[in-house]
């Protein structure tokens, strides 16, 4: 047997799972939780917002015309964006309980047929998931109208998916800055609590060790550690809060009157370009927003909404107005200093504020890494990122996974950035800039979500993206402007990571194109014989191919080159559908190529783009057992006509969904000699012949009317094509830019492809099989 590796029960998934009936017990249970995967990033932001506004663009005055207009423009930020936009907006456009960009993306790709790669299927349409209730296409007015105009023009496809690589490439980008400003940011503290002259040598070293010591423990799992983040994120929120309340009665009762917009207006009046400049500093507020949408599928809506209305947001309220409070009597500080979120911490608690703060950081960090591998994850299953080892470091949360090569990636990016600003400035800069890209992507893509998939009218869509899209271009437009003084690390980054993941995607699918120009017709395959014109040995051949149908030209060049092949085929191909979760009673789609005596079978495993693939059950079972489900299920078929010819037979075989073994309970099941024998289930045993075979394999029969001749036969040549073993054959294949074409084209396959190529893992479930049984068919692919 094969993958026997320890792994997670998603079987057990269901969209009516528990955690969706929501008891208000669930849903406090739910909240709690959320606060320390979800809000870690945004509670520890007032630890940098103040300085970072401050830095160098505007001045604090004895006015208190500059603090608080930073403290009403800090107020409204977190009440338009996070609170309006996010928490009563955007969390509603949820795909079947999944959030974040691919899952707009995936809405979108649903709606309307703007999905690069033609793989789709009319079976894909009849998931649990496919259609989310409450939600039908746009299919009158305008919403028609856009519609059409997106499925006839492929650049206008191309544009929508780089937009959402964009989105995805700034999370990576923010993957790496988040973590090095919330240490920095944490740590900075020290300047107040050990000598003048001997903090700056140790704050970097101090901050690089943590980081370190964090990317460190990623291989262990967030589960491991995940009892710990709720009470640190609470702990955190009641302490800036409580020293907020206690700064706001102790220095300025008045602080309140900040809050009107007004203040906003004399802030720019005053500061005019410099004030503008400062809005980049003030935007790192709303650092961590998008992981309540990000974060969707581990919790649900209204647990997010209490955990946000009801502590976050007060408390980060409280925790700036304090700030703004101490600052308003204190305008004259050491410039050493700065104006910083330890300032206004009375003395004797900055020891256990600055304790509480780097146990935050290092929370609201996990949570961004975290992130950035489900994301990563969800680009290799959507076939825009190279493959990578995905490691699930939980038995019980599907979400929470490892990839080695993304942690070291990000640990050393993360590192260079802390030792190359050396300050909280440029990388808040750079920060910025990143955190308001990913919010600009989600308000473009939001506003096609709402004509094409809410069937809401354009002018609605259109004042939506025009008021959020205003605000997010203000801040845009003023982290740009610091390009160089920070700004530009997001921008390189998201630059490597788009070309990463356009030449991929590029490559994927001019492969893709050239299996479905060169597949083999299904004449050819019967002008063989029901022989295959080959010898026929014993065993299961496996013949990976990406095509939903024909037959690949790989199985030609196999056979072409060794005229031997296994007594049964099985042509099977893993399928990405815009869905986040395929239901496992869904995830096989069954049928037979050819008549029934050539013994050749195409089996499509269907998964969502956050499923595990083929970790669920073992691989090998649940495959032969579907097989045998659509074989005793088949129902007999008229033979159709020849006519002394083959071509009238040159059509596509029906499918027929199968679900796995451990779903399928009144289907077939298996059982060989390593398995206890099933007492519940009657075993209705087909013969095999009395030879010596490596493992005695056997079919649990459910209850049914009798079976006839030829399906008893055919289960029988199953059983011993299982008993005599299943070899893998898996495509290698080499692309070659064509003649003729243009030097982009020549770079980005014969170079750029080949290298991430070269250097990319093998499938998951290619790399479970056996060396011994697993075999690479080289073809070369002129492209």
């Amino acid at each position: 047997m094969i993958l026997r590796r320890a792994v997670m029960d998603i079987e057990s998934w269901s969209p009516d799972n528990p955690i969706k009936k929501q008891s208000w017990r669930t849903v406090l249970a739910l909240a709690y939780q959320s606060l320390g995967v979800v809000y870690g990033d945004l509670s520890t932001s007032p630890l940098y917002v103040y300085k970072s506004t401050f830095a160098e663009d505007i001045q604090h005055s004895e006015s208190n015309e500059e603090i608080f207009g930073v403290l009403s423009f800090v107020f409204w930020t977190l009440t338009l964006i996070p609170l309006i936009k996010y928490v009563f907006i955007v969390l509603r456009a949820d795909d079947n309980g999944e959030g974040g960009t691919f899952a707009l993306y995936s809405l979108l790709c649903r709606h309307a047929r703007v999905s690069i790669l033609p793989n789709g299927q009319l079976a894909d349409e009849d998931l649990y998931e496919y259609k989310k209730e409450g939600i039908a296409s746009g299919n009158k007015g305008l919403g028609l109208k856009l519609r059409s105009i997106l499925e006839k023009h492929k650049v206008l496809q191309r544009i929508l998916l780089t937009v959402a690589l964009l989105g995805t490439c700034m999370v990576i980008g923010d993957g790496v800055l988040t973590p090095a400003i919330s240490v920095f940011s944490a740590v900075s503290g020290l300047e107040l609590v050990v000598s003048k002259h001997h903090h700056q040598y140790i704050e970097v070293p101090f901050a690089c060790a943590i980081l370190v010591f964090l990317f460190y423990l990623q291989h262990y799992g967030t589960h491991r550690l995940g009892f710990l983040f709720a009470p640190v994120v609470i702990t955190w929120l009641f302490c800036i809060s409580a020293i907020g309340v206690y700064n706001i009665f102790h220095w300025n009762p008045h602080v309140y009157q900040a809050l009107s917009p007004y203040y906003m207006y004399k802030f720019l009046k005053k500061t005019q370009r410099g004030g503008w400049m400062s809005l980049g500093g003030i935007l790192l507020c709303i650092t961590g927003s998008e992981a309540m949408f990000a974060d969707l599928g581990h919790f649900s809506q209204l647990s997010i909404k209490i955990a946000f209305s009801f502590v976050v947001y007060p408390s980060l309220i409280l925790a700036y107005m304090g700030q703004a409070a101490y600052l308003s009597k204190h305008h004259i500080i050491e410039s050493d200093y700065r104006i910083g979120f330890y300032v206004s911490v009375p003395e004797n608690l900055r020891w256990p504020v600055l304790a509480i703060a780097i146990l935050a950081a290092v929370v609201g960090s996990q949570a961004i890494i975290t992130g950035t591998f489900s994301i990563i994850k969800q680009c290799c299953a959507l076939g825009c990122f190279p493959r990578v080892k995905i490691i699930h470091t939980s038995s019980k949360i599907c979400g929470q996974i490892y990839i080695p090569e993304i942690n070291w990636t990000l640990m050393l990016l993360c590192l260079a950035v802390t030792i190359g600003f050396r300050n909280t400035k440029h990388i808040s800069n750079a920060s910025g800039l990143a955190v308001i890209t990913v919010m600009l992507v989600t308000t473009c893509l939001m506003s096609l979500v709402i004509v094409l998939c809410w069937n809401k009218s354009v002018l609605l869509a259109i004042c939506f993206i025009l008021f959020f899209g205003s605000v997010e271009a203000l801040y845009f437009s003023a982290s740009l402007i610091k390009f160089l003084e920070g700004a530009w690390v997001p921008v390189a980054l998201s630059f490597i990571f788009l070309v990463i993941m356009f030449v991929w995607h590029y490559g994927t699918v001019k492969k893709y194109e050239f299996d479905v120009q060169n597949k083999v017709s299904l004449n050819w395959l019967l002008n063989l014989g029901p022989n295959l014109g080959i010898v026929r040995v014993q065993g299961i051949g496996l013949i990976h191919t990406e095509l939903v149908s024909g037959i690949p030209a790989i199985f030609s060049h196999f056979v072409t080159n060794l005229p031997a092949f296994h007594q049964v085929l099985v042509l099977f191909c893993i399928k990405y559908v815009p869905v986040p979760h395929v239901r496992p009673q869904e995830r096989f789609l069954v049928g037979r190529v050819g008549p029934k005596e050539y013994r050749v079978y195409r089996c499509i495993a269907r998964y969502g783009y956050r499923d595990i693939v083929l970790d669920d059950v073992e691989f090998e079972r649940d495959l032969v057992c579907s097989i045998a489900e659509f074989i005793r299920s088949e129902e007999p078929q008229p033979e159709p006509e020849r006519n002394g010819s083959l071509d009238v037979i040159d059509k596509e075989e029906k499918m027929a969904v199968i679900g796995t073994t451990s779903t399928n309970g009144k289907g077939i099941k298996m059982w060989d000699d390593e398995d206890e024998h099933p007492s519940e289930v009657e075993v209705k045993e087909v013969d095999t012949p009395h030879f010596t075979p490596k493992k005695r394999v056997r079919f649990v029969m459910p209850e049914s009317p009798r079976i006839n001749q030829d399906t008893q036969e055919e289960l029988r040549e199953l059983m011993e094509a299982r008993e005599a073993g299943m070899a893998f054959i898996l495509g290698h294949c080499y692309m070659k830019a064509k003649r003729g074409s243009g030097w982009i084209k020549r770079i980005a396959i014969n170079v750029g492809y080949d290298f991430l190529r070269r250097n990319s893992r093998v499938p998951t479930y290619a790399s479970s099989f056996p060396r011994a049984s697993t075999l690479e068919v080289g073809m070369i692919y002129h492209v």
